[in-house]
């Protein structure tokens, strides 16, 4: 009984944290401030809709892009927002929403509940995810405010898939992989540009890959640095910066930020 007890609470643990993560009331009423330009598009590949949200800075000189990969909840607000946070920072920020067509009629994550989100985004295609990426990078470099230096970085789920599409795409300028796990071993020889890891100290799950990962990308003459978090959760980057935030997430995401700017700008 105490054990089925135990699963029950652990179950209802996981429900409230999920719920925490899509309840991002806030983060819509961050972008709704925003004075940035942004807009939705419709990127295509082999007949395939992407629907992609795209943000541009402030800037008078043409600027570089950064491709936004999501958390397994899909482009939530926060994703919006997070995107529109690094378009602030001075690049054309393009976070293509993985789930579009998954949803009834054709939408996308906003027309998903958050479980059949998470359901829909665990069964993706890999071919696919790594088309639809391909379509909304190439769609961003030909933009005229762009300069043709690509960038990407994803969190959670989107973390994993920034690591495994540094594997797929050669002209990038750097990944940057928010507490996500590493591609396989053999594929990593693909990758040609700098890797970078945030990860929350907290996080047994992820941060159990980063040894072998570390090993792997040496082994193959690669570069990775992780950088661990004290005292952060995974999923610090949102839940940092939430209304009820931790101090050790809080102060992880204002790290972590501090960090991924001064890397984009070298």
């Amino acid at each position: 009984m105490k054990r089925l007890i135990g699963i029950v609470f652990g179950i209802v643990l996981g429900m409230i944290a999920a719920q925490a993560a899509l309840a991002q009331d806030w983060a819509r009423a961050r972008l709704d401030k925003s004075p940035r330009h942004r807009e939705w598009v419709t990127v295509k590949h082999d007949g395939r809709p992407v629907q992609t949200f795209v943000v541009y800075p402030e800037s008078k000189d043409k600027t570089p892009v950064v491709l936004i990969i999501h958390e397994i909840f899909g482009l939530t607000d926060w994703a919006e927002e997070l995107t529109d946070e690094v378009a602030a920072a001075g690049y054309i920020a393009v976070a293509p929403d993985l789930l579009s067509g998954m949803a009834p009629n054709g939408g996308r994550t906003s027309d998903l509940s958050q479980d059949k989100a998470m359901e829909a985004v665990s069964h993706l295609d890999p071919d696919q995810i790594t088309a639809d990426l391909h379509a909304a990078a190439d769609y961003a470099l030909k933009l005229p405010a762009a300069n043709g230096k690509l960038f990407v970085a994803g969190f959670c789920w989107g973390g994993g898939q920034s690591f495994r599409f540094a594997t797929n795409r050669p002209d990038l300028a750097a990944a940057f992989v928010f507490y996500g796990p590493p591609p396989a071993k053999d594929a990593m020889a693909r990758i040609k540009a700098p890797v970078y890891g945030f990860y929350g100290g907290e996080d047994a799950r992820i941060d159990a890959t980063i040894t072998q990962a570390t090993v792997d990308m040496k082994a193959a003459a690669k570069t990775y640095q992780p950088v661990l978090y004290e005292g952060a959760g995974h999923g610090f980057m949102r839940a940092g910066e939430a209304p009820d935030a931790s101090d050790a997430n809080s102060k992880a995401r204002t790290g972590a930020w501090e960090r991924w700017k001064k890397l984009l700008q070298e």
